[in-house]
């Protein structure tokens, strides 16, 4: 390592110390890929269509922790919020307005245990099967719950 200017002290001191693999970070919301369990996408989180496969890694992993992405609300946050408090994994959210991620949830270690999928694909996701005759709810009804 060579001698540091002032110049990097005055960046280090202003913007702090730069952190190894920053990019990474800053889309898996604060940690690394490595220690990842399962990563929902900000739309899975919102439509609730990883919280089985979430509690399902919930269950084989009781030592990870759950981070949201604060740019999500926390209506949108329940289902997700209720399992995690179902199998007693603790559960943070992370709000960094200068980082834009697509992801809206993270169940991970604090440590490295290079999982190799991390992503729910679209075919696990369970879809609707538009030939049943299941009434749909009036828009309305579809607000209040999401308020609520």
């Amino acid at each position: 390592m060579g001698n540091k200017s002032v110049d990097d002290y005055l960046t280090d001191g202003i913007y702090g110390t730069r952190l190894p693999k920053q990019e990474e970070r800053n889309r898996f919301l604060g940690t690394l890929r490595e220690r990842v369990v399962l990563a929902l996408t900000i739309g899975q989180v919102m439509t609730d269509k990883g919280v089985s496969r979430l509690a399902e890694e919930m269950q084989k992993h009781p030592e990870a922790t759950l981070i949201f992405n604060g740019h999500v609300a926390n209506q949108f946050l329940k289902e997700e919020k209720k399992v995690a408090e179902k199998y007693n994994i603790p559960y943070t959210v992370i709000t960094n307005e200068e980082v834009d991620t697509d992801i809206g949830a993270v169940l991970a270690y604090d440590y490295a245990i290079d999982k190799e999928d991390i992503f729910i694909s679209e075919n696990e996701i369970p879809t609707k099967d538009p030939n049943t005759n299941e009434k749909r709810k009036p828009f309305i009804y579809k607000l209040k719950d999401w308020l609520s």
